[in-house]
């Protein structure tokens, strides 16, 4: 199979500068419709069992759901920068704080909602400007029938018996983010730089057969017995698995790399009392109870108790205790110079 590149951000932010999000104007001034920008496939399937139904159904207003990642979710913030045309935008802690730091996020009223004294204190930014609502990770995906002995390390990736068996995450998503930092910090590589992670990286090319961008692109890949091995996320695992994908979650030695995906009210929003019920929906306990169940996602409610099925999938116990966390603040401030150089030296 020839390797699959695709890097849609830059052509999201593209699109979305000429215009084409301009459907969803008349949906985001109307005063009873809520423009939620969230991530994809199960993600979104979920996401509308578990929140915008018990929020259409408290409020009786209409939630309309857009799909893309974190930095497609990004480039619509900025694409229409103090007028924007969606309500909540859901995006990983990084990208977060780079909309934050652009003076593009609404203050947000935490305090005020019922869920408030039950989510743990971490989770609120500290300005009140975005909340962390689940805990995840990036860890290592693999096929229990190409794969005999589960994976231990980030290195089993580059092992050549899983050559063209393999798929990666491109840089603009979190998994590729991710892998590329844990692969530069196994290597014993200077963080800033990261050199020693996109020379590994480089070099395992030939034997990849994809970069997502999506994170749901790798599912058939893993349907068709076509890949042994990527980094993905918990909770797509948990979520394909149970479809009877054959697909099964393995946790690095050297640690699975912590993700905080959030919440975020953009500037200028003209929903943003109906944006703050939702929030308050999102982090309620039967709203994180029904989505760490379905999604396979860590809970910031302190209320929820864990079944041992999502126990066994989600970072848990060791595998909690075994997570870390880039500093995101650096990776913000980073990230533009190691996206061109992946472009140069990974993606080409």
């Amino acid at each position: 199979m020839k390797l699959l590149k695709k890097t849609c951000a830059t052509a999201a932010a593209t699109m979305l500068a000429m215009g084409l999000a301009g459907g969803l104007a008349g949906a985001a001034q109307a005063e009873d419709e809520l423009v939620i920008a969230t991530f994809g496939g199960s993600f979104g399937d979920d996401t509308k069992t578990c929140h915008v139904e018990a929020f259409e159904k408290a409020t009786g207003a209409k939630a309309i759901l857009t799909f893309g990642s974190s930095v497609d979710n990004a480039a619509k913030i900025r694409a229409t920068a103090g007028d924007p045309e969606i309500d909540v935008a859901y995006m990983d802690i990084s990208i977060a704080k780079q909309i934050k730091n652009e003076g593009l996020l609404e203050t947000v009223a935490f305090d005020g909602m019922s869920s408030f004294p039950q989510v743990a204190g971490q989770a609120f930014d500290e300005d009140n400007q975005f909340v962390t609502f689940m805990t995840a990770a990036t860890v290592i995906a693999y096929n229990p029938d190409l794969v005999e002995t589960p994976p231990t390390s980030w290195k089993d990736l580059f092992d050549k018996k899983y050559a063209g068996k393999v798929a990666l995450g491109d840089i603009t998503g979190t998994s590729g983010m991710h892998f590329l930092i844990a692969v530069n910090k196994m290597m014993g590589g200077d963080f800033e730089t990261q050199d020693a992670g996109i020379k590994a990286i480089k070099e395992l090319m030939p034997d990849v057969v994809m970069l997502y961008t999506q994170a749901d692109q790798i599912l058939q890949l893993f349907e068709r017995g076509e890949i042994a091995m990527a980094p993905w996320y918990p909770d797509r695992i948990g979520s394909a698995a149970d479809k009877g994908v054959p697909v099964a979650v393995a946790y690095p030695k050297e640690g699975a790399v912590g993700i905080q995906p959030t919440v975020s009210i953009p500037k200028g929003s003209k929903n943003k009392d109906l944006a703050q019920k939702y929030i308050d929906v999102l982090l309620s306990a039967e709203g994180q109870k029904c989505f760490a169940e379905k999604k396979y996602a860590g809970p910031v409610n302190t209320a929820v108790e864990l079944s041992d099925k999502v126990k066994a999938v989600v970072p848990f116990g060791k595998s909690f205790d075994n997570l870390w966390y880039p500093d995101s603040s650096e990776v913000a401030k980073l990230r533009p110079g190691w996206t061109d150089r992946w472009q140069r030296e990974v993606a080409r």
